[in-house]
């Protein structure tokens, strides 16, 4: 593969193909299948249909030459794709820059915030506030994107995230909400049935909940492998089936707070897992959009 301090002698080949009758869409579907991989799944989160996919990037290589290796559905860059790579992020980054800096200059109370938050969050605790939101600011609608990812707040997929981090991306501007403590949870059913559960020393009686996948990996949960081991009777990679394993009487759950479902007994602090770190943030571009910072200002308030 061509190496990139090469490109730029190569750049005046591809703007002098590209001419000035290439839109903006077609540049969009070559990125999509370069960030997607296939031409199924750029269609899919491009929203537009297989075929149009199919159509306009055969139109997009009778112009310019052959950008995508295919092989069994999958796309790899040719060297003229490679190339062409380059050109086409910095016109997607000054289309990113022209729509922040517009979207700034909103200061309407209305239209549409797309807000990020985990799955905890959005299932037990965002719905009744954002009714209430909703009855206070009709005319701000809330896209609720649901995911424990992170996701690209530079070209505006999301424009509000909730996350739980100690260190919030340096390119990103808000306030943390509160601290988030951890416990020892079990059902009442499960306490009935198995000697009492009074401080850490007791959980070698007890049965315990542990983690699966990448959630091993955090001290709330390694402990629990070095220490007691023989005592793991459920795993899981999600904190909600957890508490739901809890609330079944499989065993011990140990969650942070804000996943205390009904039918789970706080027992005492686990205090082998530091506090989570509940943030609000958004980009510095959109940070004084009216409805954006209405959204912001209300959560901070509610979820404090």
């Amino acid at each position: 593969m061509q190496s990139i301090c090469n490109y730029d002698k190569q750049i005046p080949i591809i703007e002098k193909e590209l001419g000035t009758d290439v839109d903006w869409n077609s540049v969009k579907i070559f990125l999509a299948i370069v960030n997607q991989g296939t031409l199924a799944a750029a269609a899919k989160t491009l929203a537009i249909s297989n075929s149009t996919v199919y159509r306009r990037l055969d139109d997009f290589e009778t112009k310019l030459g052959r950008l995508f290796d295919r092989d069994n559905g999958l796309c790899e860059l040719t060297e003229l794709g490679q190339q062409l790579l380059v050109q086409a992020r910095a016109i997607e980054n000054a289309f990113d820059d022209i729509e922040r800096h517009l979207a700034g200059r909103d200061i309407r109370p209305q239209g549409v915030v797309k807000l990020t938050a985990p799955s905890s969050f959005s299932y037990r605790h965002l719905p009744r506030h954002l009714a209430a939101f909703n009855r206070l600011y009709p005319q701000i609608q809330i896209e609720l994107l649901v995911t424990n990812s992170e996701l690209n707040m530079t070209n505006r997929q999301a424009d509000v995230a909730l996350r739980v981090t100690h260190s919030p991306p340096e390119h990103l501007v808000g306030r943390e909400i509160c601290k988030i403590k951890w416990g020892v949870y079990a059902s009442d059913d499960y306490l009935a049935q198995h000697p009492a559960v009074t401080d850490m020393d007791s959980l070698s009686q007890q049965q315990l909940i542990a983690a699966a996948g990448n959630l091993k990996q955090y001290p709330a949960f390694s402990y629990l492998e070095r220490k007691y081991p023989d005592k793991i009777v459920q795993r899981s990679d999600d904190l909600i089936a957890m508490a739901m394993l809890a609330q079944s009487g499989n065993g011990l759950a140990f969650l942070p707070d804000d996943l205390a479902v009904s039918g789970l007994r706080r027992l005492f602090d686990y205090s082998v897992a530091s506090d989570n770190a509940l943030w609000i943030l958004t980009h510095a571009d959109l940070r004084k959009v009216q409805r954006i910072s209405i959204l912001m200002n209300y959560l901070a308030a509610a979820l404090k």
